[in-house]
């Protein structure tokens, strides 16, 4: 594959506008055994998501294309496919980087027509995956959207966000903040297996106690539920009592989505894995890569009592600051989905 000046003519919808990939170089330390980094140079940082109606944000920042978390369920895998690298392995271990993202991104927000919309980061690919160990681009990304005035949110599995919270917290005290932890996997041995580059469930749990211990609110997204696999009242009930615990704020709690060539890879996985569920995942998304209303209702049924059960705010993620949980809306606009 030729990297030098390769363009990309197709929109993924999480890097809207992206035209060209500046090509420097490629890097493998063994620090990072199995992982090879491709560093570029981005003409633009500030994304706008197309048809963002139903999201509360309407522009993102991704340094990072690919993600070594290499969990199997990743919607973002496709994007992948743009850069003529496959969805699979290559999407765990051949790492985009965009060094010069901070800066861009200063140059961007410095324009007039900037309207200090808020910005959420973790959209495509976790931003405290383990590349940012090396690369460092979160604390430019955040310093730079703090001094502009722009509200942001981080959603990230990775425990490597402990380094950046006094950042952080400084940013919340001149902006809106929110910080989300993916956490959907309690069981140890499948975490291993679902989910084998991010840091562990009770790794996890910690940095939600350490971002409420910084003066923080912390949202938690119990999401993908995997049929059969952790949507069980047994596993719901222990995790949500474990988030609880460490103090999280709220919670959201969705089901599995599988688009394009995600399903395939993790479908395959499925069969090595858990061969003994893949006909009811085949007749669950015989439809369409989305889950039939009918076992959303389930799980939201089953989910519900259990979020008032631990006393966490349901519904999806606040947008704002939050220094402490929020009090439940009134019954009739409860919602997990």
């Amino acid at each position: 594959m030729r990297w030098e000046c390769q363009g990309v003519s197709v929109d993924d919808g999480a890097l809207p506008g992206l035209q060209r990939i500046g090509f420097v170089r490629t890097v493998r330390t063994p620090q990072f055994e199995g992982i090879t980094f491709h560093e570029v140079l981005c003409k633009s940082a500030l994304n706008k998501v197309p048809n963002a109606a139903m999201l509360p944000f309407r522009y993102t920042v991704n340094g990072y294309r690919g993600c070594s978390h290499a969990c199997r369920y990743c919607f973002a895998r496709p994007t992948h496919e743009y850069l003529d690298l496959g969805c699979g392995t290559d999407f765990d271990t051949q790492i985009v980087v965009k060094t010069n993202v901070a800066e861009v991104l200063r140059r961007e927000l410095r324009r007039a027509s900037w309207q200090r919309e808020t910005v959420a980061l973790g959209t495509n690919t976790d931003p405290y995956q383990r590349a940012e160990g090396r690369y460092e681009l979160m604390p430019g990304i955040i310093g730079a959207l703090a001094d502009s005035g722009t509200p942001f949110s981080i959603l990230t599995k990775g425990t490597l966000l402990r380094r950046d919270l006094p950042l952080i917290t400084e940013a919340a005290s001149k902006v809106d903040v929110s910080v989300a932890v993916s956490l959907a996997v309690g069981d140890p041995e499948l975490h291993k297996d679902v989910e084998p580059g991010t840091p562990s469930p009770q790794a996890r749990l910690g940095l939600i106690s350490a971002i409420r211990d910084a003066g923080l609110g912390c949202h938690v997204m119990v999401a993908p539920v995997l049929p059969r696999l952790t949507d069980s009242v047994e596993h719901l009930d222990a995790l949500l009592a474990q988030i609880a615990e460490a103090g999280a704020t709220g919670v959201t709690v969705l089901g599995l989505h599988l688009r394009g060539s995600t399903r395939g890879w993790f479908m395959a996985w499925l069969a090595k894995s858990h061969p003994e569920v893949v006909g009811e995942y085949r007749e669950l998304y015989r439809r369409g890569a989305y889950l039939p209303s009918d076992y959303k209702k389930m799980l939201h049924d089953r989910a519900t009592p259990l979020v008032a059960k631990y006393g966490l705010a349901p519904g999806r993620r606040s947008f704002r600051a939050a220094q402490a949980p929020a009090a439940p809306p009134p019954a009739e606009m409860l919602t997990l989905f």
